[in-house]
């Protein structure tokens, strides 16, 4: 690309390309400034700039971070009781209480549908007979209340019925009892109490009511059957309540050894991999359950760090490697020209060749950070919707001159409309990274395809071209920051360029896929649909 070349609106064009794994530059196109990727690239010499508009290194410390950051102390307040800071323990009494609670609650019903309901029948066949005693009563006075309570005990199949009919002097007139009982005083009120009759004892429930002119009545049930019947219930459902305690005292032991025996599955991995073990694994029970999903879900966090890690450990290597040779580079033109130079013309060339190699240096950090700018998703504050059929077309436009210089062929197959929502400059950005790298690592006579298309689940962009592409045992590692392939060693670029594809798609809930174009390489860029990456 040549340095006067315009560039589309929003798109910030030179990158400087590197050669992929296989020879055909798809793995190392990163997009830098114009003046950065001519000096980067080789291509030109750049004008003497003075030292205030050169551009200065980026802070490599991230922002609001000290260099020696204060240790945090440990939490202060916690219960130095073991009993009270065991989760298990915690969760194993709250389902022992839960099963007391609702076993409790269960006898309690079943006792109330039962004793309870025999109760409630005793008194509501003593009211029944009351309000048939007082219309006899109010019908025939005195002599006609008396036939009418010989008649019901003389009727009384299941011998628990109990009158007893007193004069004002409580003398008896009629009835089954053999004298008034000395608790039984207040009228309309309920009396369970142990009585005599027919010579025998029992249990009776009483009620009193007071007539006319000085008369009382006593009228009742003997409930000793079912007095026997809700202690013998009773009793049951009390010894039920405590082998329900048992068995919820025993479930919760074993609810806590089980829930032990899993967090220390958790526990074990946690401490292997602070003690610097990343190849530790939470085990799985195959069981699919709660705990199976927690384990993945810590797994695949545990398999992140150790990609990062890895990573970090990889830059380091890789910066050290590849920036070492253009620093080195520019301190012996400096070093030579103090020492050679014969002439202002001469130490001027020099010091512009450095500055060249520094400015490539301070483009890779830069790149450097732009990954790490979207790796952290600050840039979804810019997502809107767009249409990315324009886009395509600026960025055909941009390197179709770059593709008729090399005597390559661009062709762009894209709908009139292809709606999207995301950041619409990294994802131009994105897009024209790997249309660079198709061009510049395309044989001449070759042809380029850039083709979008909305599917099932989103859209998807691809380019193509036809160069060496990349060895399907490289392609897993290609976008891997600094990643070069042996036979890109010598080509000018640092592999930056798919790694900040990646980071692009990842950002925008897609993904990249490398693919084999028979001949050369397939890159394709697949983004969600806008309705689902705007919920998302």
């Amino acid at each position: 690309m040549s340095a006067g070349l315009a560039q589309p609106a929003g798109l910030d064009p030179s990158h400087d390309a590197a050669a992929d794994a296989g020879g055909s530059g798809n793995t190392d196109t990163e997009t830098l400034p114009l003046p950065l990727r001519e000096g980067v690239g080789g291509r030109g010499a750049l004008p003497h700039r003075p030292a205030d508009e050169r551009t200065p290194l980026p802070d490599l410390l991230p922002q609001g971070e000290e260099e020696n950051p204060a240790r945090e102390e440990p939490a202060e307040g916690r219960s130095t009781f073991g009993l009270f800071r065991s989760a298990s323990l915690r969760f194993a009494a709250v389902y022992a209480m839960l099963l007391a609670v609702s076993a409790a609650a269960l006898a309690l019903f079943l006792w109330w549908s039962t004793a309870g309901l025999l109760d409630r029948q005793t008194d509501a066949a003593i009211r029944a007979d009351a309000q048939g005693l007082s219309e006899r009563w109010a019908e025939g006075g005195l002599p006609a209340l008396v036939l009418t309570i010989d008649d019901r005990l003389a009727g009384n199949v299941d011998d628990d019925a109990i009158y007893m009919l007193v004069d004002p002097m409580m003398r008896r007139i009629a009835g089954n009892l053999e004298r008034w009982p000395g608790v039984v005083r207040q009228p309309n009120g309920w009396y369970e109490l142990p009585v005599r009759r027919a010579g025998m004892n029992s249990l009776a429930r009483v009620q009193r009511y007071d007539l006319p002119n000085g008369f009382h009545l006593l009228i009742g049930r003997d409930v000793q059957v079912r007095a026997q019947l809700r202690t013998l219930l009773t009793d049951a459902l009390l010894w039920a309540l405590v082998i329900v305690g048992a068995m919820a005292t025993g479930g919760a032991l074993l609810v806590r050894s089980l829930f032990r025996r899993t967090l220390a599955n958790v526990s074990a991995t946690a401490t292997a991999i602070a003690g610097g073990d990343f190849t530790q694994r939470v085990k799985l029970s195959g069981r699919g359950d709660e705990f199976d999903q927690l384990a993945e879900t810590i797994n695949e966090m545990l398999e992140r760090i150790a990609r990062l890690m890895d990573g970090v450990r990889q830059v380091s290597n890789a910066i050290a490697h590849d920036l070492r040779t253009p620093i080195t580079r520019a301190r012996t033109r400096l070093e030579d020209a103090a020492l050679h130079a014969h002439s202002s013309e001469e130490l001027q060339a020099a010091i512009e060749r450095a500055t060249a190699d520094l400015d490539g240096i301070v483009a890779v950090f830069q790149a450097l950070m732009r990954i790490a700018e979207i790796e952290a998703g600050s840039r979804r504050s810019a997502f809107a919707r767009l249409d990315l059929a324009p886009l395509l077309a600026d960025v055909a436009e941009l390197y179709g001159v770059v593709a008729e210089e090399k005597g390559v062929t661009l062709e762009v197959e894209s709908p009139e409309h292809l709606p999207a929502y995301g950041d619409r400059d990294l994802i131009q950005q994105a897009v024209a990274n790997l249309v660079d790298n198709a061009v510049k690592f395309s044989p001449p006579g070759g042809t380029v395809r850039l083709r979008a298309a909305a599917t099932g689940p989103g859209l998807e962009i691809a380019v193509a071209d036809q160069g060496a592409g990349i060895p399907e045992a490289d392609r897993a590692r290609a976008t891997e920051r600094f990643f070069r392939g042996e036979a890109a060693r010598h080509t000018p670029g640092a592999g930056l360029g798919l790694a900040l594809v990646q980071a692009v798609a990842q950002l925008h809930g897609g993904t990249l896929r490398l693919e084999d174009a028979a001949p050369g390489l397939r890159a394709v860029l697949a983004l969600p649909a806008p309705e689902e990456a705007q919920g998302g």
